[in-house]
């Protein structure tokens, strides 16, 4: 397709979608419950086909030469594909936000006034590499009562492709507007751009991928974007805190997954914690993470026997998305929580401690999205927060903060009951 054609497919899928959106405000709570029930059933039935669409993008993965973390985060197998489904049936499971009571007030002339939750209307994504995004994302808009469009990346067109057709079977068997989650069928990035400028349909833009990504979305979008631009995450270990704790914490949140936004990419430790950094810093090795550390962290390994490397200011402020971290030592917590504030994406951060001082001034000194104690950051997921799935995580400061729901994917209008009222 050249530039015109791809203009004239996006600006009627944004207009079909803005009809289809105003149908699901009013869609019974039964009917969108009902399709996310058959579509979980059916993602399970097609387990085959879906995988198969994928080796499709994972063989042109290979000739593309793509790292293996994000190759890892392109694959679907049995699994991964039953945890999608029973992210989908925990979202049918959760109550329907459209039409909530958030507040009742009681103004000067008396009558009934109540702000009620409502959709956004249409919900523009657009994501990279994960296709388990285009369900994610497709199930929390239908249920919050939002139309979805949606622009996955050329890495897991297949994939996609394949999925969307399942959601539009679903939809149709459901009796639901197909036009209620449309798939860009074009990774042109033409096709990107053109969305990014419907701003009379389409109501919010979320851009889920790499900083370059959600930058050109950034720069270029006359809809407003809610956005991370990176999960630079870090774990803090206090004095005193306890060993197996901070080493199982640790592997957890650098190794378990080195490829998504919430795994830590830079450890901080107290100095009065320093006999730990060996202990922790095998650990990290024996899983295959490379250590660059600073003039302080070095001098506590040298006699370690372990490959160091060093590191410079900047990689504090990098999101390897890898098995490599960064690791500093700092005098105090106080010092820590600036560190972070610093060199941090706001995202995810973490304190392993016993001290009930130092976690309060962690917890409220720490100006990030989601703060822990004593837990890896790898739970800052929709899923794992009982939210059934996510469409994204936040960290902007306006609306949604943190990982985003289907509360999060609403807005409000107030609604008044009057009795002959006038002014």
């Amino acid at each position: 397709m050249d530039s015109d054609q791809i203009t004239d497919l996006v600006e009627d899928i944004a207009k079909r979608a803005r009809k289809a959106s105003l149908e699901l405000a009013t869609l019974p709570t039964e009917t969108k419950n009902r399709f996310l029930l058959q579509l979980a059933d059916r993602l399970v039935e097609e387990s085959g086909a879906i995988i198969e669409a994928n080796a499709l993008d994972l063989e042109a993965a290979q000739a593309l030469e793509l790292s293996e973390p994000m190759i890892e985060r392109l694959t679907f197998n049995p699994e991964r594909i039953e945890a999608m489904a029973e992210g989908v049936r925990q979202v049918a499971a959760l109550p329907d936000p459209v039409g909530a009571e958030i507040e009742r007030l009681a103004p000067p002339k008396g009558f009934d006034l109540r702000k009620i939750r409502v959709p956004m209307g249409v919900i523009g994504i657009i994501y990279e590499s994960r296709p388990n995004v285009t369900i994610d994302c497709a199930v929390l808009c239908l249920k919050s009562g939002n139309a979805s469009i949606l622009r996955g990346g050329k890495e897991a067109f297949h994939s996609n492709m394949k999925l969307a057709e399942i959601i539009r079977e679903c939809l149709s068997a459901t009796g639901i507007c197909e036009d209620a989650v449309q798939l860009i069928p074009t990774t042109d990035r033409w096709a990107l751009s053109v969305l990014l400028k419907q701003d009379e349909t389409v109501h919010c833009i979320i851009p889920r991928g790499g900083e370059n990504l959600i930058r050109f979305t950034v720069e270029n979008s006359r809809i407003p974007v809610i956005k991370h631009y990176t999960g630079v995450c870090s774990l803090y270990i206090d004095a005193g805190a306890d060993p197996e704790m901070a080493e199982s914490i640790l592997i957890n949140a650098k190794c378990q997954r080195p490829s998504v936004c919430n795994a830590v990419e830079n450890l901080i430790l107290h100095q009065d914690a320093a006999e730990l950094l060996p202990g922790l810093a095998k650990a990290l090795h024996d899983q295959g993470v490379e250590l660059r550390v600073d003039e302080k962290a070095k001098a506590l390994l040298l006699a370690s026997g372990l490959p160091l490397t060093d590191a410079n200011d900047e990689d504090f402020f990098t999101e390897y998305n890898d098995l490599i971290i960064s690791i500093t030592v700092v005098a105090d917590t106080n010092e820590a929580v600036q560190f972070i504030n610093t060199h941090g994406s706001g995202h995810s951060d973490a304190i392993v401690s016993r001290n009930t001082e130092s976690v309060a001034l962690f917890l409220n000194g720490v100006d990030s999205a989601t703060v822990y104690h004593n837990a890896s950051t790898r739970f800052t997921d929709g899923f794992e927060f009982g939210l059934g799935a996510e469409i994204g995580i936040s960290t902007d400061r306006l609306h949604a903060r943190g990982p985003m729901g289907l509360n999060e994917l609403c807005t409000y209008k107030y609604v008044i009951h009057g009795k002959g009222e006038i002014k």
